[in-house]
């Protein structure tokens, strides 16, 4: 794997970004150096970003922590914040698999109106907005995730949260090969979604302009299947939106999930 700074590379100059419109038309990810691993730390990059892990607005105010190979939760170190990213170090002393991941964070608010067959948030169409639209207030939520494996691959870190938008994969994420279709499963508050739109896209794609390399929908008990054609690094996304819980500071959420892997 090359470095992060070289996966970063072809960001072009002079980016002009709206932030507010971040958490909306840009998907969060969170990426390490390496998926396999042999020392005692890694480093990790996040951001914002159009395409798939080119850094545009550095990733703030998220809980960034890991899951250790035995399950429980594990610090980072301290969090460096340029102006396209953010970066830290995670000790990975033990052997086995670990969850690097954002955390839950709780993103900018706005307002969305349905469309007749699915939520559209201010700001996501070059539509206008329909006279009899009812606008609801709506915050973004982001959760991004990745997994490295450090000797042995082991599941307890794979454990879903059981809260809000995530993805539990069924085949290892460290054992994905191209060619060969990985198992995942979508998942709401710890239950199957249904019907949810997943896509993947490709990191070579920001070179060889073939960015998106599959379209698939989860079946009725949230299963899916995606099979990277080459060998690379992916990412896969999801969105969902949907009622927020009681109390919460708006009626609705717009939810954003995002696993980032490696195919060999």
């Amino acid at each position: 794997m090359g470095s992060i700074f070289k996966r970063a590379a072809g960001l072009a100059a002079g980016i002009t970004l709206i932030v507010a419109g971040v958490a909306n038309a840009h998907m969060p990810y969170i990426l390490p150096t390496l998926f396999d691993i042999t020392g005692d730390h890694i480093t990790v990059t996040s951001a914002f970003a159009e395409d798939a892990f080119v850094p545009e607005v550095a990733m703030r105010d998220a809980p960034f922590h890991l899951i250790k190979p035995d399950g429980t939760r594990g610090e980072v170190g301290p969090v460096t914040y340029l102006r396209d990213l953010s970066i830290f170090e995670a000790d990975v002393k033990a052997d086995g698999t670990y969850r690097i991941t954002t955390g839950q964070r709780a993103g900018r608010k706005s307002t969305m109106y349905h469309d007749g067959t699915k939520w559209i948030v201010r700001g996501e169409s070059d539509d206008p907005i329909p006279a009899d639209a009812k606008l609801v207030d709506v915050q973004s939520m982001t959760l991004a995730d990745a997994y490295v494996t450090k000797g042995a691959q082991t599941g307890a870190a794979l454990k879903p949260f059981g809260a809000a938008l995530e993805i539990q994969a069924i085949t290892h994420p460290n054992s994905i090969a191209a060619g060969e279709a990985a198992q995942f499963v979508l998942l709401f508050d710890g239950k199957p979604l249904a019907g949810a739109e997943i896509t993947l896209f490709r990191s070579a794609g920001v070179h060889d302009g073939k960015k998106l390399a599959a379209t698939v929908r989860s079946d009725a008990a949230g299963k899916f299947a995606l099979t990277p054609a080459d060998a690379g690094t992916y990412l896969v996304l999801v969105r969902h939106r949907a009622e927020a819980p009681a109390g919460s500071p708006t009626p609705y959420r717009s939810y954003t999930y995002t696993l980032a892997f490696d195919a060999v």
